[in-house]
This record gives structure tokens, sequence and C-alpha cells, in this order.
């Protein structure tokens, strides 16, 4: 999985972003809308990080993103 998967299906993993960075508002997950670039201005902004802080905050959950992926399909198969 990568950012452009995360941009095109950015609603159906918007609750897990929201769920990670609580401070950001609407308009903010409107604005980001499943981009990685202003997805870590945001972060930034509201968290008052450095750069280096905010992409590995956002490639941290993107790496959880491919695990829960992974296991979804590991199970799906499974079964």
């Amino acid at each position: 999985m990568n950012w452009d998967q995360i941009a095109g299906k950015w609603k159906q993993f918007s609750g897990s972003a929201r769920q990670r960075w609580g401070n950001l508002t609407d308009n903010d997950w409107e604005a980001i809308a499943g981009r990685k670039d202003v997805l870590i201005g945001i972060i930034r902004e509201r968290y008052g990080v450095a750069k280096e802080e905010a992409e590995k905050q956002a490639d941290e959950w993107l790496r959880a993103q491919k695990e829960s992926d992974h296991e979804t399909h590991t199970a799906t198969r499974v079964k």
C-alpha cells in the first residue's frame, strides 16, 4: 500500500487517521484528502513538531495500515 492508494480510499482510511491525530479539525481532514505532504504540514502546524518527526509519524501510520490490510487479506483467505 502506498499514498496513492490511501488518497484513492481516503474515506476508508480517514477514521484511523483521525484516531491517530485527534487535534486535527474537519477542515484539516478535508484539506488532507489522503495527501501525505499536506498531512505532514498540518501535523507540523498542529503539534509543533519538526518535519522529520511529522514524516516519521505519517510513515508509521502508513505502515500500520499496510499491516492491518495484510492481516485482513490473510484472515479472509484462511476462512
